[in-house]
């Protein structure tokens, strides 16, 4: 096993789109440490990986205690220099773990890098990478979703480019930078965890990377179909966000766009 990457895979009820991401690590060219952290699943998610992937490590919750504290628990278990945090309802080509490694081992001034993220039929997933949600940003976004504008960025682009944030669905950060910034923060129970990592982590110094020249599959939404459950999530950790690191003028203003971002954002 290679001591260099711990690979983290948070799990909640998804056990069929889980076995098919575990295959797909199996299938890497890049042996690493395998840890899966489960959310209290009643689908059996526990037995089916003791039973088909002895290799992984596998942690069961009691109850579901949201992405970024299950995360940490991964975390704290792990050992790799670098660790990348996976969704379940991923799969991984087999060059796609060493590319990602060496991308971010040849460049010393970033913490973390992404891949493009392709739906199932190979078109490219939109929010792979962003901006830090600002006003002016919610705005932008919720136009383009309505086609009132052009999108927010190119996704399809083939080049580096340095970003504000990564998607949490397949985010490879250097352990050292992690430490640093004392990983995510726990306090959000699900969405904007990235954006808040990626955030800190640049404020302390370190460069954002997205890297479209590794593609990754990714569902999206399997865990979370409900999307009222989704929404309440949502706009949660988005005033949680904005709480911690927007003045409260912004704050303010936020509750009061709100009503206009909620218009079919999700």
């Amino acid at each position: 096993m290679n001591p260099d990457l711990s690979v983290i895979i948070v799990n909640w009820n998804t056990r069929e789109l889980l076995i098919h991401c575990l295959a797909s690590i199996a299938q890497s060219e890049y042996g690493c440490e395998v840890i899966v952290v489960d959310n209290g699943s009643a689908d059996g998610s526990v037995a089916a990986v003791q039973n088909g992937f002895p290799h992984v490590k596998i942690i069961g919750c009691d109850r579901n205690q949201g992405y970024a504290s299950a995360n940490m628990i991964g975390l704290r278990a792990s050992s790799g220099r670098y660790v990348l945090f996976l969704n379940s309802d991923t799969v991984v080509p087999s060059d796609a773990l060493p590319r990602l490694v060496a991308f971010l081992e040849e460049r010393p001034e970033a913490a973390a890098c992404g891949p493009r993220l392709a739906r199932n039929d190979g078109t490219i997933q939109a929010y792979s990478f962003g901006k830090d949600p600002t006003l002016y940003y919610l705005l932008a976004r919720a136009c383009a979703r309505q086609g009132l504008r052009t999108p927010l960025h190119d996704w399809e682009t083939a080049e580096v480019q340095n970003v504000d944030w990564i998607s949490g669905a397949c985010l490879l950060v250097r352990r050292k930078a992690l430490d640093q910034v004392a990983g995510f923060d726990e306090r959000m129970f699900m969405y904007f965890e990235d954006n808040d990592l990626c955030l800190r982590l640049r404020r302390a110094g370190w460069k954002i990377l997205y890297n479209p020249q590794v593609t990754i599959q990714h569902i999206g939404g399997a865990s979370l179909p409900d999307n009222t459950v989704r929404r309440k999530y949502y706009y949660e950790s988005l005033k949680y966000f904005y709480s911690k690191h927007y003045s409260l003028m912004e704050r303010l203003a936020l509750r009061i766009m709100l009503p206009i971002y909620c218009w079919r954002s999700l």
